[in-house]
């Protein structure tokens, strides 16, 4: 080779029998290429890495070394919270292992290729890329044709450019598993040009294009085709074969905005449901804020408009399964479970037999090691190991579990864990993969009798009356109520006051980021700024051992028309316990209330939350899949999510019952008639709606208790679709029960009053 000059070297290696790439095996080969002078030195030598794996789009699957294979992604920008969008090498290999560990297989580079350092570790750790060109024209808009550029001849070198570089640089990577024509460019015949050069130059990939259509017909260009943010319904339709017979790819999908994305579990049932379907890269990885400090010191997350710009995106791009910090939010934990690689159905109780189904797409299961616990109450009563045969990808098998039938007793739950046997690069010996949860006898509460079981309790029930107010009290408890209004004043146990604000019906919720389908019908109705009026307080009974009284209220906002009438009945018992009825009825038109249901304060030394119902993280009712069913404890800051832009966040699903508590085990039991979603936070719902960054939330000095009776979902609407109908709170006629009781946990058992009533 003359000087200053260069020549392309071709080289064929045989290598016999070698074992296959794939995200699940990522058995990495090294070349290594040295230039030696006449002398037999090294004068240079260059290592890559080389992955044996065969890409084919066949029919309606994606096949990977001849096996189809579902993706299970998600959308990553290079985005840190000093250096911006410089990311440091550590930073990418904390990625990654997130990826791994949370149940990841691939990754779009939205919107061009990344540092190549990236695709170095995708190859060893195993993760399929989809590698996106650099090119997007949302200024097209303002011409008012989205594919001006792409249909412009004078534009078509630039388009070319843009696919060469890509392939060129990374077309030796095994990870790279199809390659993306870019982002939201329109269509038209420079996108044309790009597909043709790839093909030619690299024919080992397919190629896909979000927006490769024609009057809602996929273009022939993509040998997979693609779209962004569909409804579920939209997405059975495609699995259906809607738009032919290629391979259907969400390139986007289920925005992360905030406090969500809802519905996961249905997007993948639709998924595993049709073999057309190839799953889809979450938007996206994480939240792009800028760390700032205000004058005080305080940390916070900056975003758009923050630092004078204009125009900007606001929050838009706060929007990850990520904090800034790589944090999980509870979103990373629910897509966790939802593509967990394990699947597990309760055959038979007797003898319990269990059907493990291997998901995975190449890879076996002899990398885990299964268990299974039973659990009564929320108290664990037998364990034992599980033994797993292999299981190849893409069968199952039927265990037995032993389980001593004489330890079932309360609310049995059985459950199944899947953890590494072994230390993996990505993750540790002991690292939870899968896990599954069965009901074995169902939850009983308690008989709707008065109960009659706690020690302290006098035998009579005291009260009372004037004009203003009711008095009723017992041996360790009084209870106030303002007869004008209807809501309680004081409610003391032990000499302590329990509430610093009266139970009151509860509509209202902070908006998420998902909430914009709706939020601003929330506010045209006045939901944001109800007031109860009271129409009338009647004492009916009054009994030696209970007192009840029924108020009528009109619920409106200042200067409109009432939206709910509300029958509220309490009935105070000679226990000291409290039941709260509410009998709701509607009057406005909407498609869906946020909440319903009661909200109170307590003081704020009450900071020690324990509840039997899903955790330990934060779920809702769309949102609640990697939430478990057991006995939870948490410090009262615990629950609170503090995502960048303050929103509705903190809920527990399918709450049986809750206590919140001060240091010495005194606090107040929450038992609902039926599962409900159960907050506590020291943020007013008000504070967390008016806020814009978490520095500007105060705490209000006490704890806010929120018992929901239902609840709308969250959904993605944030860029995608609303709520399922299904999870969406229609405004009709509603009547529902909970029942409060002062408690002191360090000599009295919650289970005992739960299902003494």
């Amino acid at each position: 080779i003359a000087t200053l000059s260069a020549r392309n070297v071709a080289l064929q290696v045989h290598v016999k029998e070698p074992l296959h790439w794939t995200a699940e095996t990522p058995n990495l080969y090294r070349l290594v290429v040295s230039i030696t002078d006449e002398r037999g030195h090294v004068a240079e030598s260059r290592a890559v890495g080389v992955g044996f794996r065969e890409i084919k789009a066949d029919g309606p699957r994606l096949l990977v070394n001849g096996r189809p294979i579902k993706i299970r992604g998600v959308n990553r920008h290079e985005s840190d919270p000093v250096h911006g969008h410089a990311v440091t090498y550590r930073s990418m290999v904390q990625d990654i292992r997130l990826m791994k560990q949370y149940n990841m297989n691939a990754v779009r580079t939205s919107h061009y290729p990344d540092d190549p350092r990236w695709y170095d570790l995708c190859d060893q750790y195993g993760m399929y890329v989809i590698d996106e060109a650099d090119l997007e024209s949302h200024g097209a808009w303002a011409l008012g044709d989205w594919s001006y550029f792409a249909r412009s001849p004078e534009w078509s070198e630039a388009f070319l450019d843009r696919a060469v570089r890509m392939v060129e640089r990374d077309k030796n990577h095994p990870c790279v598993l199809m390659w993306s024509l870019g982002n939201e460019s329109g269509y038209g015949p420079n996108h044309d040009a790009m597909a043709e050069w790839i093909r030619q130059r690299d024919p080992s990939r397919p190629i896909h294009y979000c927006e490769a259509w024609t009057d809602g017909v996929p273009s022939p260009v993509t040998d997979v085709v693609s779209c962004m943010y569909p409804s579920v319904d939209r997405l059975e339709q495609e699995g259906s074969g809607k738009s032919g017979g290629r391979p259907f790819f969400m390139c986007e999908y289920a925005h992360a905005m905030g406090n969500g994305p809802g519905s996961l579990k249905e997007y993948w049932e639709a998924i595993r449901g049709h073999e057309q379907l190839l799953g889809g890269c979450v938007w996206e990885w994480c939240d792009h804020g800028i760390l700032q400090k205000t004058a005080d010191g305080r940390n916070y997350y900056a975003y758009g408009g923050d630092f004078g710009e204009y125009p900007h995106d606001g929050n838009f791009c706060i929007d990850g399964m990520v904090f800034p910090d790589r944090t999980p939010s509870p979103s990373l934990i629910e897509y966790k479970k939802v593509v967990e690689p394990v699947d597990v159905a309760l055959m038979s109780e007797d003898p319990v037999t269990l059907r493990i189904e291997n998901r995975r797409d190449h890879a076996d299961l002899s990398d885990l090691a299964a268990s299974w616990e039973l659990v009564a109450d929320g108290v664990l009563v037998q364990s034992g190991p599980l033994p797993l045969p292999s299981v190849p990808s893409g069968t199952s098998c039927e265990v037995n579990v032993r389980i001593d039938k004489r330890r079932i007793a309360g609310h049995c739950l059985l459950n199944v864990s899947f953890r590494l046997s072994a230390n993996t690069l990505w993750a540790e010996a002991g690292h939870e993969v899968a896990w599954a949860q069965f009901e074995l006898t169902p939850f009983e509460g308690g008989n709707g009798t008065p109960s009659e079981n706690r020690g302290w309790i006098g035998s009579t029930l005291n009260t009372e009356r004037s004009v203003e107010r009711l008095v009723a009290s017992g041996s360790d408890f009084q209870i106030c109520l303002n007869r004008q209004t209807g809501l309680l004043t004081s409610w003391r146990a032990y000499g302590a006051e329990l509430l610093d604000r009266s139970p009151t019906l509860h509509i209202w919720r902070a908006p998420t980021d998902n909430d914009v389908w709706i939020a601003g019908k929330w506010r045209e109705a006045g939901l944001d700024h109800l007031e109860m009026h009271p129409v009338r307080v009647d004492i009916e009974e009054m009994e030696p051992d209970r007192v009840m009284v029924r108020a009528h209220y009109l619920l409106a906002a200042n200067g409109k028309v009432p939206a709910f009438r509300c029958e509220a009945l309490y009935e105070i018992q000679r226990s000291g316990e409290v039941v709260l009825t509410y009998h709701i009825r509607p009057d406005l038109t909407i498609e869906s209330l946020p909440r319903l249901g009661v909200q109170f304060w307590m003081p704020e030394r009450f900071q020690r939350v324990t509840w039997y119902g899903r955790g330990p993280h934060e779920n809702y009712v769309d949102r609640k899949e990697s939430a478990r069913m057991a006995l939870w404890e948490a410090h009262v800051d615990e629950l609170h999510v503090p995502y960048i832009m303050p929103q509705e966040c903190g809920g527990r699903t399918d709450v049986y019952w809750a206590v919140v508590a001060d240091d010495h085990g005194l606090g107040l039991l929450a038992v609902a008639e039926k599962p409900m979603t159960f907050t506590a936070s020291r943020y007013t719902t008000e504070a967390l709606t008016a806020a814009r960054h978490t520095y500007e939330l105060a705490p209000c000095g006490s704890i806010v208790v929120t018992l929901d009776h239902a609840f709308c979902g969250l959904g993605s609407a944030s860029c995608g679709p609303r709520p399922l109908d299904k999870y969406l709170l229609r405004p009709e006629e509603t009547v529902f029960r909970f029942r409060l009781r002062p408690i002191l946990l360090e000599r009295e058992n919650p289970w005992t009053f739960v299902r003494s009533v």
